[in-house]
């Protein structure tokens, strides 16, 4: 149960990351094209560095990964205008990556 609540924490950070890039790229101009090409920019560099069954992941390709992707996300919904959500996204991120290393979550995971 504790894993199935991780792993959907996670996931739910993960998407949130994704769709507040997308969000803050569509700020830019063009927006229709920077709002896709950041998401994807961050979809790709996960599933290369960040994701668990990352074929370039590693001890610090992966940590510095996720921290590039949701600190990228927080920060740029700060900028955009919305200071609220990008603090909020930050301190999920945080619980939730920082839950994830503690022992007994890690022995559920695995």
């Amino acid at each position: 149960m504790l894993g199935q609540q991780r792993g959907l924490a996670a996931r739910l950070d993960e998407v949130a990351a994704v769709a507040a890039l997308w969000d803050v790229g569509s700020h830019g101009q063009p927006g229709w094209l920077w709002g896709p090409a950041l998401a994807a920019l961050a979809l790709l560099a996960w599933n290369f560095f960040a994701s668990p069954k990352a074929a370039h992941g590693g001890p610090v390709a992966r940590p510095l990964v996720k921290c590039l992707v949701f600190g990228s996300a927080s920060a740029g919904l700060v900028v955009v205008g919305h200071e609220r959500l990008g603090l909020a996204l930050l301190v999920f991120s945080v619980v939730v990556n920082a839950a994830a290393q503690l022992p007994l979550v890690r022995a559920v995971q695995e």
